[in-house]
């Protein structure tokens, strides 16, 4: 039996929109039976799955996000990149891919998106946070966090008619009207990130790294900094 306690690898994607002028992020209402975060305002994502190191890429992660990425984890960059790409696709209905022909018959889970005559775009992600879900929760899961710009969605940004119903209510979000939706606390710090790096369009060099030691939790950087205890 698989324990439902155990930390998962997990990535996420942060959609941003109108950088420049009226910034909006995608995000999506998990359901009220969900077991992890009920009811709670999210982006889309979910737990890396073994087969996300199968797939290939249609352009490999910007180098500063892999090299951040390798960073106490022993987890392939592109596995964590297509994950999150994935998730999109499945939660939104969203295409993050360049046009290209798979080189053999695309494993469960990536059968959808292949169809679409895509392969996994990574570099147009940018690797911004990572955290780690607080003992005591019923799921716990060590998340990496991707920027990308809604421009390079090969799909209509408000088309949302081939996303499955893990996710309600997918909606571009106003990032200075975020705060007034019922989020996770991990997801407001996170906004607090990405509002902070708007006028900076390149991957940042240091990486939010959010985790928890026994009674105390730290805020590191992944890339240079001593962990700060809280």
């Amino acid at each position: 039996m698989t324990d439902k306690t155990a930390i998962r690898d997990a990535a996420t994607i942060i959609l941003l929109r109108d950088r420049a002028t009226v910034p909006a992020v995608l995000m999506g209402q998990r359901g009220s039976g969900a077991a992890f975060m009920p009811n709670k305002f999210v982006f889309p994502g979910g737990a890396i799955d073994p087969v996300d190191a199968t797939v290939p890429l249609g352009a490999p992660l910007p180098p500063v996000c892999a090299d951040r990425l390798t960073e106490n984890s022993a987890l392939p960059p592109g596995q964590i990149a297509a994950a999150a790409i994935r998730e999109l696709w499945e939660e939104t209905g969203h295409i993050l891919g360049a046009p290209g022909d798979w080189p053999e018959a695309a494993p469960r889970g990536w059968r959808g998106f292949a169809a679409t005559g895509h392969l996994p775009d990574a570099a147009a992600l940018q690797f911004v946070f990572r955290a780690v879900t607080p003992p005591g929760n019923p799921r716990r899961f060590d998340a990496r966090f991707f920027l990308a710009d809604a421009a390079h969605l090969r799909t209509d940004p408000d088309d949302f008619s081939r996303a499955e119903d893990e996710l309600a209510h997918l909606q571009w979000v106003p990032l200075d009207k975020a705060r007034s939706f019922d989020l996770p606390f991990i997801t407001e710090v996170v906004l607090a990130e990405i509002t902070a790096r708007l006028d900076d369009p390149g991957p940042p060099d240091q990486v939010p790294y959010f985790r928890h030691e026994e009674e105390r939790h730290f805020m590191e950087r992944l890339g240079g900094r001593s962990p700060l205890a809280r």
